[in-house]
């Protein structure tokens, strides 16, 4: 079955190719035209042929008995191979993803380039072994005994998944590919419309050292709207894969929400608003003022502001008063160009009138900052009824930091404080409202290898356990 999808475009655009990605074949054609969902820009792809995209069951997965070391290495070379900086591939991916993302080209080649860093042999080994207990259970059956003398053998068996791939963050693409290699699956990657190319652009560069390779023909990555009911009413069955791996906004997540059912599950990575808490320590000298302020603007400025692990909200022990102070030094930290990204893109029209706004409100708040993309900084007593976006942040005055637990939900991710020492007494607190990673502030971005990610251990959530009882050790044969 073969689903094709165009839409009205003026006959002098030439849309850019994305082209899929087929168990190790390249399809190129562009039979069907999209549009980028933020920025508008067209696309051009080939139709989606159902039939070629599912691995049947009666089929044991290609990577089954290939050795996790073997893998491992494969992933290793290309991971030097995406980043000799003359890849093909990834040099026409910038040029395309720039045209259809919210991020500044500079970010976007930034998070292409070091997106290799994560197929680093220690750190793939240093995730296995921090995801399962016994590794060797993805390479074999491994023997267990009960205190009752019941025998079994149990198995990390590869899964079928489908992975629902973010917009706002390419690397993401190559992690998801290596994680998918390393519980050994076969995955499909539906990839976004504001980056149809950079998963892509991996698996190209991938089949380039060995088109045969297990790891190759395991993957595939095609696009498709989502919430097209022509494909997802025949992909998102029990059938053919065991679970959906989704990543995205509410609506994308929602969207999936309705397939799920007995014998198709759901491993979520939905979205989260990161926050910052800052005690009044902060305040013992200008000093400590700005080094707080430089920290809190590193958090938000992470990739532009678009990644959940982007500060958003800022809790400080201040007075109105103090904040203000506060807040002038961070709209100016927030404002520094750290990775020369040039010109941004402004802020949409009615995120700039909601500021505007506020502006006007002399009471109640105070606006740091222009609201042209560079950033600003909103002073409050309760945190604004709008989702802080481009580098804006929300620093809301509270008594105590204990107060700021109010507001920690189950959709809080990361929580940045400053200073380091308090963050042993939040933990708690943090972890019981919801949260789930706390960190020092200013060290938002870069995660310790392995450890869970939205609450859980993916790589463990990811395979298909499997167990075969064998009775009890002298029972007859």
């Amino acid at each position: 079955m073969t689903v094709k999808t165009t839409i009205d475009a003026p006959a002098a655009e030439q849309p850019d190719s994305a082209p899929f990605f087929v168990h190790g074949k390249v399809i190129e054609a562009g039979e069907a035209i999209h549009r980028s969902r933020d920025l508008g820009v067209n696309f051009a792809t080939p139709a989606v042929d159902l039939n070629s995209l599912v691995f049947p069951r009666t089929e044991l997965p290609p990577l089954l008995n290939v050795p996790l070391t073997e893998i491992i290495d494969f992933l290793v070379e290309a991971g030097q191979k995406l980043c000799d900086g003359k890849n093909p591939y990834v040099e026409a991916c910038i040029e395309r993803m720039a045209k259809v993302s919210l991020q500044p080209r500079k970010a976007i080649e930034y998070q292409m380039l070091n997106a290799a860093e994560y197929l680093d042999k220690r750190s793939l080994w240093e995730l296995v072994e921090q995801n399962f207990p016994n590794p060797k259970a993805l390479d074999e059956w491994i023997p267990h005994t009960d205190h009752q003398g019941r025998r079994s053998f149990i198995r990390a068996f590869p899964p079928r998944l489908i992975h629902v791939l973010p917009g706002n963050a390419p690397a993401q693409g190559i992690r998801s590919i290596a994680q998918s290699a390393l519980v050994k699956s076969v995955s499909l990657f539906k990839m976004a419309s504001a980056d149809p190319f950079s998963t892509v652009a991996f698996l190209r560069t991938m089949a380039d050292i060995d088109p045969d390779h297990p790891v190759v023909r395991s993957m595939s990555a095609i696009y498709w709207r989502g919430g097209d009911e022509a494909i997802e009413r025949v992909l998102y069955r029990p059938q053919y894969f065991d679970k959906l791996v989704a990543w995205g906004g509410g609506d994308a997540i929602n969207n999936v929400m309705k397939y799920i059912g007995p014998g198709f599950q759901l491993v979520s990575f939905d979205p989260k608003t990161s926050i910052s808490m800052i005690g009044k320590e902060a305040f013992a000298s200008e000093e400590s003022m700005a080094a707080a302020a430089e920290l809190n603007a590193q958090d938000v400025s992470i990739g532009g502001q678009e990644p959940c692990v982007s500060s958003r909200f800022t809790f400080i022990e201040a007075s109105p008063q103090e904040a203000d102070r506060y807040c002038k030094l961070l709209a100016e930290r927030i404002r520094v160009d750290r990775m020369g990204e040039g010109t941004p893109r402004p802020l949409e029209m009615d995120l700039r009138e909601q500021i505007d706004v506020l502006r006007m409100m002399d009471d109640e708040f105070a606006v740091f900052g222009v609201t042209d993309g560079r950033g600003v900084a909103i002073r409050s007593t309760e945190p604004v009824d709008f989702h802080p976006l481009r580098k804006t942040s929300n620093v809301v005055c509270v008594s105590s930091l204990q107060d700021a637990m109010k507001h920690v939900n189950v959709a809080t991710q990361t929580v940045g404080v400053y200073p380091f020492s308090r963050m042993a007494e939040l933990r708690d607190y943090l972890a019981s409202g919801g949260a789930q990673r706390v960190v020092r502030l200013g060290e938002a971005g870069p995660s310790a290898i392995g450890n869970p990610h939205d609450a859980m251990y993916p790589l463990h959530r990811f395979v298909h356990w499997m167990a075969n009882e064998d009775g009890c050790i002298g029972d007859p044969q």
